[in-house]
């Protein structure tokens, strides 16, 4: 009997290095071809860090450790107002390995969203609690960028030769409109509307399946009190803050004679930008926005250049292999 038991063969670990590998060699090749032809040349860009004050250059990297902290202190709240107890490092390594497909797949946002819907499944929340948690996720980090576009125009309000800058708070204003709005929806939406009847088809099944998901899920989203809203939308704006914090320390790093307001305006404006996912991570054309705003404001083109590599660095693609080995973690950690 036991010589008819066929015994299957244990996957061997060197196929997850060959992925691993093709995976970094792919975000490499992406890197050079996005920014062929884009930046100054190599040798100019590698004698603008040379001055580098590293004081600063450190300081940058926590802030973006700060970021990152921030994001997952944001999902581990939420969860907590959602009902669902998930411990920070799991949520740390969820947030790491969703940064890391979004940073390299195309598509990467709907990627990473499917994964950590799946992660935060495996670490006990129901389908509808973590649909739910993407969708407040997303409402937050908006609303947080808006903050920061509020801040600004309060900043620059007192200084500005046109008068307030009304325009941001008009954004943060529509925001809170149309998420108060979409709140008292969620929680009257009806419940018959997606009922299923057995003499409905397949494909009409399949629809109010669907259907009945998505409305749980805003159900659950709708049942946060307002207090977790205000917490998750602090933390969602800090995170935003702490990352424009880092281009900006890497930027006092070099040197750059460009003022904070400025810097602040360009990193706004290529929020913007990033948001259409032309290439994986946006690879070569956030670099290219970023450049050209920094000469734009009186930077040389080189020490501009080695600033915005420093902080994508930073910000995006040392998070590639942080990222995978969080996966890696997660995949063990199982249920």
């Amino acid at each position: 009997m036991r010589d008819q038991q066929t015994v299957v063969a244990p996957r061997p670990r060197t196929r997850k290095w060959v992925r691993a590998v093709v995976v970094v060699v792919a975000v490499v090749g992406l890197a050079v071809v996005g920014l062929r032809g884009r930046l100054p040349a190599p040798a100019d860009v590698l004698d603008a860090t040379a001055g580098i004050a590293y004081p600063w250059a450190l300081f940058a990297a926590l802030l973006q450790v700060a970021s990152i902290a921030a994001f997952a202190l944001q999902q581990r709240r939420l969860f907590d107002g959602l009902g669902v107890r998930i411990g920070l490092p799991r949520t740390v390594a969820v947030v790491l390995a969703g940064t890391a497909l979004a940073n390299t797949m195309p598509a990467g946002a709907a990627v990473a969203t499917a994964y950590t819907v799946r992660e935060y499944g495996r670490a006990g929340a129901t389908h509808e609690v973590a649909v739910a948690s993407a969708v407040v996720s997303g409402l937050a980090s908006i609303g947080g960028l808006a903050a920061l576009y509020a801040g600004g125009g309060l900043a620059l309000a007192g200084v500005a030769t046109g008068g307030p800058q009304w325009q941001p708070l008009l954004v943060v204003l529509v925001l809170a409109l149309v998420t108060a709005a979409v709140v008292a929806a969620g929680r009257r939406f009806p419940s018959s509307a997606t009922d299923s009847s057995p003499a409905d088809g397949r494909l009409v099944r399949y629809l109010r399946m669907a259907a009945r998901s998505g409305r749980d899920a805003w159900r659950a989203g709708a049942g946060l009190r307002t207090r977790d809203w205000a917490i998750v939308l602090a933390y969602a704006t800090t995170k935003w803050l702490a990352d424009l914090a880092c281009l900006v320390a890497v930027a006092r790093a070099l040197d750059l004679p460009v003022s904070v307001t400025a810097m602040a305006g360009i990193y706004l404006s290529v929020q913007i930008v990033r948001q259409v996912p032309l290439t994986p991570g946006g690879i070569g054309v956030i670099e290219t926005a970023f450049v050209t705003g920094l000469t734009a404001a009186g930077a040389a083109a080189a020490p501009a250049a080695a600033a915005v590599l420093i902080y994508r660095l930073l910000s995006c693609w040392l998070l590639i292999p942080a990222g995978g080995a969080a996966a890696v973690l997660l995949r063990r950690l199982g249920r």
